[in-house]
């Protein structure tokens, strides 16, 4: 049975495209679509399609406020398109399961988009939007001292946005340093990284070739850009360099992932977390056979359980935890 999408958005000549396109897709059919949000809401109710695209910025309220305040009402997956990392960030966190950027190449838009909407469908969306992300730095998490030895690496896609934050936020300024790569395009990475930092008690930023590594940093990888762990006698540093994609991505977590297992060997924890796909599930395995401790987000407060059920299914996770454990669990662990 095809899943049945509406697509919002003020442009006709996009919706028309988007029409056209997706009548070359067999298992998506776009049932309707609307220039507004108030068409939206009235369509959603009365037609309950499985999955809606939501343009942001449309006369009257813009698509976010619309999740905002819809989603108490209707759970449903929204997919937000944007070029602007800061609306889709808060499109994420208003309750949106995924964001899209506007491409110039239709064909390889529609063909992204067509992947997406085949995993948001079955994308475990909030009832209600989360309470906003407070901005001051937290630290209920305590640790003795900086191990100078350790590192902790993070995986993420869908959903991951929100979700690594929920995990960073609570490690303590002294914290070994954290590597991370979270799907997103070039350019959306940078203003992430730099969303972390005034979150965060540790410092943040966008990963750049040779950036050396230190209790209390936060490195993403870069869009576009392969992120490896890699270790001399000065201690940890990362490398970032183009590549074509592994396991569908650049950057990849089973790359950054099988980078740590060879330099951190026991001395990593790993988790992954939210994410369509099977990325990070094949490194996180390697970590562990190099005597890391890894760590899988569980299906209940997934947004989509797919890297972490993929990585649990090939027996890469040591523990399944909820999100609101897993930043002790990290740090209890780190030796």
């Amino acid at each position: 049975m095809a899943i049945r999408v509406l697509t919002v958005d003020d442009s006709i000549l996009f919706r028309t495209v988007i029409k056209n396109e997706f009548a070359k897709i067999s298992d998506i059919e776009i049932i309707d679509t609307a220039a507004n949000t108030r068409e939206a809401e009235d369509k959603i109710m009365r037609l309950n399609p499985d999955v809606v695209t939501m343009d942001v910025e449309m006369p009257g309220m813009n698509g976010i406020d619309f999740i905002k305040s819809f989603l108490p009402k209707k759970r449903v997956p929204f997919i937000v398109i944007t070029s602007s990392p800061t609306r889709a960030f808060d499109a994420i966190s208003a309750g949106a399961v995924e964001f899209m950027k506007n491409s110039s190449s239709m064909d390889q838009f529609c063909e992204r988009l067509a992947s997406i909407i085949r995993f948001c469908s079955k994308a475990n969306v909030r009832s209600a939007p989360v309470r906003p992300i407070s901005t001051a730095p937290q630290t209920p998490i305590t640790l003795s001292a900086a191990r100078t030895n350790s590192i902790i690496a993070l995986g993420a896609s869908t959903g991951g946005t929100d979700a690594l934050i929920e995990v960073v936020k609570r490690l303590p300024k002294n914290s070994p340093p954290v590597v991370i790569v979270q799907h997103m395009p070039a350019g959306f990475t940078k203003m992430y990284a730099e969303r972390l930092n005034k979150i965060c008690a540790m410092d943040a930023k966008e990963a750049e070739d040779g950036d050396r590594l230190r209790p209390g940093l936060i490195v993403v990888g870069a869009g576009d850009f392969h992120l490896r762990l890699q270790k001399d006698a000065r201690g940890y540093y990362v490398t970032s360099k183009h590549g074509e994609k592994v396991s569908g991505h650049c950057p990849s977590v089973d790359v950054l992932f099988d980078s740590v297992a060879d330099a951190a060997g026991p001395h990593a924890v790993g988790a992954i977390l939210t994410g369509m796909g099977a990325d990070g599930a094949e490194g996180l395995l390697k970590m562990r056979k190099h005597g890391a401790y890894t760590i899988g987000q569980n299906e209940a407060t997934c947004v989509v359980y797919g890297m972490p059920g993929v990585a649990f299914k090939i027996g890469a996770v040591m523990k399944q935890l909820p999100l609101d454990k897993i930043a002790e669990e990290i740090i209890s662990k780190v030796r």
